[in-house]
């Protein structure tokens, strides 16, 4: 009995030694596992071929994204916060489909991301954002709308919590509610509130933004769970309307500039 006794706390004190290596390495390398940069910058043909420029023009300022949707006298200009994967020029569709519209499109660059030097967290993506729209503000006149998808919407969210009266409307594209709460829903043996050292809590950055808010979600998504983005649209006090792909995936929901769904969302944020 004394050996069972001795090889059962033996492997207890192997399993949570084992575990707490896990927590180590968790909590250390979930960035990681999180961000998912393209570093390659887009060359001249590529953006020549997506009718992209790289933005801002000036030579002396640093390359924060790519610019679209060139018209003579725009709606408005539309910020989009690109997901997780690849990188802004990889969403040239964005720029097509908007432009079509009337909307000047700044496709945003994450540091670390399309060329950009620096390492992604949530504070170097929230304040890089804020500059980018600080930028826009001061370059264009007409209406800034900011528009997120997935990881874009976490920074977008962040985004209107600090910039909330300068900002017209806002589009978020298969949110979730809060990082942790997404998070625990892939790891739910792990303590990741307490691991989790990026945040994003959409449903706290949204609370006292008075502009009208569009959410879309894909209700196939594989990646964030419906009822993640529903709980962030549920806990939206401002004026918001629901868009909803029944058979879309994360990835596959319908992006041609030909859609209708563009021109309602616009039209619903920017009434």
């Amino acid at each position: 009995m004394k050996e069972v006794l001795d090889w059962a706390i033996k492997l207890a004190g192997i399993i949570a030694l084992a575990y707490l290596i896990l927590l180590i390495f968790v909590y250390f390398w979930q960035r990681k596992l999180l961000y998912y940069p393209d570093s390659e910058r887009a060359d001249a043909a590529e953006l020549q071929q997506a009718q992209l420029q790289e933005w801002p023009p000036d030579p002396e300022q640093p390359f924060r994204g790519l610019l679209g949707g060139q018209l003579t006298s725009p709606k408005g200009t539309v910020l989009v916060f690109h997901g997780n994967a690849g990188a802004a020029w990889h969403r040239f569709y964005y720029s097509h489909a908007l432009g079509k519209l009337g909307y000047r499109v700044i496709l945003a660059e994450y540091p670390g991301y399309g060329g950009r030097p620096g390492s992604p967290s949530e504070s170097t993506l929230v304040n890089d954002a804020v500059a980018s729209l600080d930028l826009a503000l001061q370059r264009f006149p007409e209406p800034v709308y900011v528009w997120g998808e997935s990881l874009g919407a976490g920074v977008a969210a962040a985004l209107v919590q600090q910039r909330p009266d300068h900002i017209k409307g806002t589009i978020l594209l298969t949110p979730w509610d809060t990082l942790p709460d997404l998070a625990s829903h892939y790891y739910p043996y792990l303590p990741v509130k307490w691991l989790i050292r990026d945040h994003y809590p959409s449903t706290l950055n949204l609370q006292g933004y008075s502009g009208r808010i569009a959410l879309i979600i894909a209700a196939q998504d594989e990646i964030i769970p419906v009822n993640h983005s529903m709980t962030l649209f549920d806990s939206i006090s401002t004026e918001k309307q629901l868009w909803q792909f029944p058979d879309a995936g994360h990835n596959s929901w319908p992006f041609n500039a030909d859609e209708p769904w563009w021109s309602d969302v616009m039209q619903f944020v920017s009434e």
